[in-house]
């Protein structure tokens, strides 16, 4: 009956579920009235006033959250420094820690998302919660015999081989291998306790845990931490830090004449319990309880834990401030980088690619990531841009080339010196001039592209021979990337996969090379695109392939992805590069393949600071999940989520547009 009463009131609306457990979990013995009341108060809201939109907004596609925009996030929650917790713990005879959140990190937001991995390896489904529930049960039972709900791991899994009928052994086992394999020492506190060991200090475990002992200390000592002089675990006592007991018990064995101090994250059973029963504390703020406001919840159930866990680990332990262009490319480009390079290398790998090309400049960081995940594979950064496309491919892709380099421009202050310069046509801007009767400083309006494009099509053969070295240029620097190549991935961030497309072009129609060139984008076009449609017959056949969206494919991304509220901006500035942008191909005076750049984009520090957190996020979730572990392959879907996040918040957008220079344009 609790438990029909329990699913009826917690389980069966996920929103209220996740509110439940968030406050469960920092309160205990009286504080459960409160939580009974809220628990009733939502069931209320939820169900008999309707006011459904609050619990259910994880599960709608926009979600709306804001936060600090002008301090990075680090440095918006700020720990006191480790040296400092470290002068403060120092004044005490006896320092105790909490384990689990404060000594030990799972790269999960939630504890008991590990259990997702557990049931992976044991072939169990719905493991997760059935796990849940038979600790709940064991939990009842210990209760109703002795008095006390401190159980151990074995009890549980009593509980689970009776009732789910995995044979205890093996899923103990399962369970501790897990543990084992996925905690980690929280950096900042690693620095604390070697400081205080050094000095001598008397360290102690105190830990409201279902592991015994010897699980704990194993732990312990496989995340790098020496030996404590004491290990106090609720289920070894059958009394937890929550009713007082465990502190008890401490001061039972060392006397109640000593200074005691405890540092843990859980403000009631480490902090409120803790004063209680004569401790000094010192908090220490849960990670994932710091970020979960600026966390997306959008996502699969597990890959979103994963990535809260890793994000929340990183960011909020407190061993460091990080500037802001980091933090933007360790939070929103991380998963997304690191998730593309693990499609790419799928697709890659099943269609027996010759080599991986990566298209300058949104290539760059792509390419970085992808040879730290997949060392061995062949890969090549080439240089490419929209403009060299557009040049290149002028005599076919005509319409495309007046309308990057004309109608794009019109009325936004380009003079025609600026605009035939970009065309690399230098030299017929004098005869146009003198044919149409403007200056040289003329600003572009339709008219005077109208006018422009008349003169261009009326000269079209000498417009094509101005570019005839440069094809020839880039046949010669192609023919060297594709040597010994049959088909090649051409990897860009999107939109239209102009940029495949013109390089099959070439490299098929134009330079005959022999070899065919699939585009790999992370992103199409859109429904608010003026061409929505305009590259669905490649998508359709397989020419150009799409991570995030397509038509056919998380239609609610296509539907929100905003060109005109310059989404694809604040993309293409996680894939940043701090090198020049290319401009094309020539030859020099010997012969040989000379490549064209133009200037460097503003803000060169902060690209490298973004590409460095995305390096590091990558090598986080290399970390934590390795490169073959099912657990760890990032969706499309999922990656986009952090990003749509981003999006929605105009503020922390203003910033960024505010630290770069952000243009849509060819130049």
């Amino acid at each position: 009956m609790r438990l029909e009463l329990y699913n009826a009131l917690v389980n069966k609306v996920p929103g209220i579920r996740e509110r439940y457990q968030s406050m469960r979990k920092k309160t205990s013995g009286a504080g459960r009235v409160r939580c009974w009341m809220a628990l009733i108060w939502w069931n209320i809201a939820y169900h008999i006033l309707r006011r459904r939109k609050a619990f259910e907004q994880h599960t709608t596609f926009m979600e709306i959250k804001k936060w600090d925009a002008v301090r990075s996030e680090s440095e918006t929650e700020i720990q006191e420094s480790p040296g400092e917790m470290v002068k403060r713990l120092s004044a005490y005879d006896f320092i105790s820690f909490d384990v689990f959140d404060t000594l030990i990190f799972r790269p999960f937001s939630r504890p008991t998302d590990l259990f997702f991995e557990t049931g992976r390896r044991l072939g169990y489904p719905d493991f997760e919660r059935i796990r849940r529930e038979m600790e709940w049960r064991a939990r009842e039972k210990k209760y109703q015999e002795t008095g006390t709900r401190e159980v151990t791991l074995d009890e549980i899994w009593e509980k689970m081989e009776q009732e789910a009928g995995i044979p205890k052994q093996e899923g103990m086992k399962t369970e501790i291998d897990c543990e084992l394999s996925y905690c980690f020492p929280n950096p900042y506190m690693q620095e604390v306790v070697e400081k205080l060991k050094k000095d001598g200090k008397k360290l102690i475990i105190t830990s409201d845990m279902y592991l015994r002992k010897p699980q704990i200390q194993e732990l312990l000592d496989r995340c790098g931490y020496p030996k404590f002089d004491a290990y106090y675990v609720s289920c070894e006592y059958g009394v937890s830090k929550g009713d007082k007991g465990l502190y008890e018990q401490i001061k039972k064995d060392y006397g109640t004449e000593i200074c005691y101090v405890h540092v843990g994250d859980n403000p009631y059973s480490d902090q409120k319990k803790a004063k209680e029963a004569g401790f000094a504390t010192i908090p220490y703020k849960n990670v994932n309880d710091t970020g979960q406001s600026y966390r997306s919840e959008d996502m699969s159930v597990i890959t979103g834990s994963m990535y809260r866990g890793v994000v929340n680990t990183w960011i909020h332990n407190g061993s460091r401030i990080f500037e802001k262009d980091y933090e933007f490319g360790f939070i929103y480009g991380g998963l997304f980088v690191t998730g593309y390079c693990q499609f790419i290398h799928e697709y890659a790998k099943k269609h027996h690619m010759d080599k991986i090309l990566f298209l300058a400049r949104d290539g760059d960081i792509l390419k970085q990531v992808y040879d730290l995940m997949y060392p061995m594979e062949n890969t090549e950064y080439v240089y490419w841009s929209r403009k060299a496309a557009t040049i290149l491919c002028a005599g076919y892709f005509k319409y495309d080339y007046f309308r990057r380099f004309l109608y794009h421009k019109i009325n936004q202050d380009y003079t025609l010196e600026k605009i035939f310069s970009s065309m690399q046509l230098d030299d017929m801007l004098e005869g146009f001039c003198k044919g149409y009767s403007y200056e040289k400083d003329t600003k572009l309006t339709d008219a005077v592209a109208e006018s422009c494009k008349k003169y261009l099509m009326d000269n079209w053969d000498q417009v094509l021979l101005h570019y005839k070295e440069a094809s020839e240029a880039g046949k010669k620097y192609y023919e060297n990337i594709l040597k010994g190549c049959s088909h090649v991935l051409a990897v860009d961030i999107g939109w239209a996969g102009s940029g495949a497309i013109a390089l099959e072009h070439l490299v098929d129609r134009v330079w005959n090379l022999n070899c065919k060139v699939t585009g790999m984008l992370a992103g199409t076009n859109t429904c608010h695109n003026a061409e929505p449609d305009a590259s669905e017959s490649f998508l359709q056949e397989g020419s150009l392939i799409s991570y995030f969206y397509s038509q056919r494919e998380n239609r609610d991304l296509w539907k929100f992805h905003d060109l005109n509220q310059d989404h694809n901006l604040y993309l293409e500035q996680l894939l940043c590069s701090p090198t020049a942008g290319f401009e094309g191909f020539a030859f020099d005076s010997t012969g040989k393949v000379i490549l064209k750049f133009g200037k460097k984009d503003s803000n060169e520090t902060g690209m490298r600071q973004i590409q460095k957190g995305i390096l590091d996020f990558s090598g986080e979730w290399m970390r934590h999940f390795g490169k073959n572990n099912p657990l760890g392959m990032i969706s499309g879907r999922d990656a986009y989520a952090p990003l749509a996040l981003m999006l929605g918040n105009k503020a922390f957008l203003k910033e960024i547009a505010g630290i770069f220079h952000l243009n849509a344009n060819v130049e």
